[in-house]
């Protein structure tokens, strides 16, 4: 049943993009709040709790640099706290977060495939990596688009922002992880020109983005 209104409202949208003969949408972008559990530590507001895209980014210069999108159609609060488990468990990539403030790509820990097949090297190591995770978690600095949109243009607005980063220079291009599970446009689909709307300087975030 959810499924089936997530495809009917995004139809709707579609075909009001498609009568109003205008393929333009406006984001705006709300930030930097703390990652959660970590407000204290940083100083900065909770996260809100809409639904969405957000962006994870690290304090570079005067501005943020992107180290990835992530979208949420349920409780911000129970994914970000799966994020959390991941990061804690070493299932995901540990920055150096000293070398990432200065836009460069340091590896404490190698998640993912690796991670999986080299468990006993974690545990070996946990203090020291669990200690490395919760800086990183400390660091990062989150952004909230409001996007009032179906769950649909969520995903290709999170797939437009990384394919976007990935296409620039670095530090922009090489900061963020690959391999992300993405859903572009398909070719049924309208072409859809975004405008990104933030008070933040968000480096590797395009004024406008087709999607």
């Amino acid at each position: 049943m959810n499924e089936e209104r997530r495809r009917t409202d995004y139809r709707k949208l579609i075909n009001n993009i498609m009568a109003k003969k205008t393929n333009t949408i406006t984001t705006k972008w709300k930030g930097p709040f703390a990652w959660p559990g970590y407000e204290n530590v940083c100083g900065l507001p909770k996260l809100p709790g809409e639904s969405g895209v957000y962006l994870m980014t690290f304090k570079y210069k005067d501005g943020y640099l992107i180290y990835g999108a992530g979208l949420t159609h349920r409780n911000v609060k129970e994914r970000f706290k799966e994020h959390t488990r991941e990061y804690l468990n070493g299932k995901y990539n540990i920055l150096d977060i000293d070398a990432a403030s200065n836009g460069v790509r340091k590896l404490v820990w190698h998640g993912w495939t690796y991670a999986k097949a080299h468990r006993e090297e974690f545990e070996d190591k946990k203090t020291r990596l669990v200690a490395a995770a919760s800086k990183q978690l400390a660091a990062f600095r989150i952004f909230v688009a409001n996007v009032d949109h179906s769950e649909r243009i969520h995903e290709r607005l999170e797939h437009g922002i990384m394919k976007s980063l990935y296409a620039q220079r670095a530090p922009v291009s090489t900061l963020p992880d690959e391999g992300m599970h993405l859903s572009p446009r398909n070719s049924r689909e309208p072409i859809i020109t975004v405008k990104n709307r933030r008070k933040s300087n968000l480096f590797g975030l395009p004024e406008t983005l087709e999607i």
